[in-house]
């Protein structure tokens, strides 16, 4: 059922210092999109805590029985962990999981945003469809983890995801779109919008849209030309940690999270 049954899928939570950021993996994903960016940024004195949404990460069937108000409740339960242990939280999240970050910024005093390829748009007709597909099949078979929008070929080795779609589940994704993009205006906090050019999965222009569309005054767009969908862990992956790294910098109390 995954692409890359040996990897860890378990959440992670890195020690350190009164700065914290809160990372959120994707749609039918796994925290291993996210702990590389997670042990980069432990290493710089950061404490990281990278949650496991309900459903993800064991089977197709468990993420079909799942809501998206279960999954921003396990959102809300990490930021509120990790505010127990710091001064100041930070919240990045990949594809459905910048979505869940907008979120988090609607609802609660956050020091700063980092949506990622966040899923304000789609490209993939099964996600339209979903509403009365789900009454006829039950998922959507993804396309082989060869032919995706992988920059670095080595990447897919470092993602975890299904194979299929479960359109129930997907139902429940365009739920959370909606719900978020009728609150942009409402967030506040600065934000970091980053995306890949080369992204299959999530239009880039849909990056710009969401740039526009934000209530930040502080806000920045970083657009990575050799990265598709999950820019965290494909060929400017180093890069796409140090422009998160250098947002949170500018923005912590002190200017430094040790």
């Amino acid at each position: 059922m995954a692409e890359q049954p040996g990897l860890d899928l378990s959440p992670f939570f890195f020690a350190g210092g009164a700065v914290g950021c809160l990372l959120i993996h994707g749609f039918t994903s796994a925290p291993p999109d996210m702990r590389l960016m997670g042990e980069y940024l432990a290493g710089r004195g950061l404490t990281v805590l990278g949650v496991r949404l309900p459903g993800h990460g064991s089977t197709p069937a468990d993420l079909e029985r799942t809501t998206w108000g279960e999954w921003a409740g396990e959102a809300e339960r990490g930021l509120a962990e990790l505010q127990g242990h710091c001064e100041q939280v930070f919240v990045g999240g990949l594809s459905m999981g910048g979505l869940l970050t907008l979120y988090l910024g609607q609802r609660h005093t956050v020091a700063g945003l980092i949506p990622m390829a966040a899923a304000i748009d789609f490209t993939s007709r099964a996600f339209w469809l979903a509403p009365a597909l789900q009454y006829v099949v039950r998922e959507w078979r993804k396309q082989p983890p060869e032919k995706g929008d992988w920059v670095d070929a080595e990447a897919m080795y470092r993602h975890w995801s299904y194979n299929v779609y479960p359109l129930a589940a997907v139902h429940e994704l365009l739920k959370l779109r909606r719900r978020v993009r009728a609150g942009l205006a409402q967030i506040s906090a600065p934000l970091l919008i980053m995306h890949g050019l080369r992204d299959a999965s999530v239009p880039p222009a849909s990056a710009r849209w969401l740039y526009a569309h934000t209530g930040s005054a502080d806000k920045e767009l970083a657009l990575f030309h050799n990265s598709g969908h999950c820019l965290t862990i494909d060929a400017e992956r180093e890069a796409v940690w140090q422009r998160a790294y250098g947002f949170i910098l500018g923005h912590c109390a002190g200017g430094h999270p040790l």
